[in-house]
């Protein structure tokens, strides 16, 4: 078991159930894009550890590439009011388009930026989310087709995932103590 850090209130996943998940998608994936050459997406900062981890679980051709937006919200929700800071290098018109996305909350940002690269004419464009989170009476704006795992509504933190650009190194996703961000 991994140290527990002290700003850290409880693990959901360990390291070793972040590996099994990485695992199954990765499979599910090359399955499904086995004869297709796509493009992972990652959107920066967060999204990155999984990047690395699922591309190396993907055992097809694949490209991979990198967005960076900032959306416009209170810190805690986005608001979907969307500016892109870095756009992708790759051309995507007729290929396949993975978004790997780290955690899908209201699914606001992912949404606009889905519309965004469809205009882009791509064959498709798709979403893998390493995390789900659970929001009562919330329905996210996007339904990914890979889904890594479903978290509760709380302050996610570990494996990619910040606040204010601290605990991404954790190893494992972890809920962040509400003293530390109230």
């Amino acid at each position: 078991m991994e140290a527990l850090h002290p700003d850290v209130q409880e693990v959901l996943l360990s390291e070793d159930d972040i590996k099994e998940i990485v695992a199954r998608m990765g499979k599910e994936i090359a399955h499904d894009y086995a004869d297709k050459n796509p493009l992972l997406v990652a959107v920066l900062r967060g999204a990155v550890v999984f990047m690395a981890d699922i591309m190396r679980a993907v055992d097809c051709p694949m490209g991979i590439d990198f967005m960076a937006v900032s959306s416009y919200g209170d810190g805690f929700k986005s608001s979907g009011v969307v500016r892109i800071v870095k756009d992708l290098d790759t051309k995507i018109e007729g290929r396949d388009v993975l978004i790997v996305e780290d955690i899908l909350d209201s699914g606001l940002t992912l949404s606009y930026l889905i519309r965004m690269l469809e205009n882009r004419g791509p064959a498709s464009v798709e979403v893998a989310a390493f995390l789900v989170k659970d929001v009562p009476g919330n329905t996210p704006a996007v339904t990914p087709r890979y889904v890594g795992a479903h978290v509760p509504d709380e302050f996610i933190v570990g494996y990619g995932l910040d606040f204010a650009e601290r605990y991404r190194n954790l190893p494992y996703i972890g809920v962040l103590k509400p003293e530390v961000y109230k």
